[in-house]
């Protein structure tokens, strides 16, 4: 390290006096940057509650994620499904039975 100081704690030249650094002033924000109880207590809280916002996306997404795959699922059974129904059947054989039943009571049954 350098035994400069960092440019940015340096007074600028071009202000005025009343621009210096107040003692007050730099004691009060001193405190201020001094953590308490009370912060240590927010900042827990903030935790918690992030978390737990973060687990609810993270639920909701694999919410989302199932429901696209069960309508994935059903629009193909959907499909497949019209499919075979709007396909006309085949025409079916007719048995040796069929034909000695129709034989035997003719054509106008």
């Amino acid at each position: 390290m350098t035994d400069h100081p960092h440019p940015n704690d340096l007074p600028d030249p071009a202000l005025p006096d009343h621009a210096l650094p107040d003692p007050v002033l730099d004691a009060l924000l001193a405190q201020a940057r001094t953590l308490t109880p009370e912060d240590s207590g927010a900042a827990g809280r903030f935790l918690t509650a992030h978390r737990a916002r973060q687990e609810a996306a993270r639920q909701q997404r694999a919410r989302t994620r199932r429901a696209g795959w069960v309508s994935a699922a059903l629009a193909s059974a959907a499909v497949v499904a019209g499919l075979t129904v709007l396909r006309p059947a085949p025409a079916l054989p007719s048995s040796a039975a069929y034909d000695a039943y129709q034989s035997a009571w003719g054509e106008g049954w």
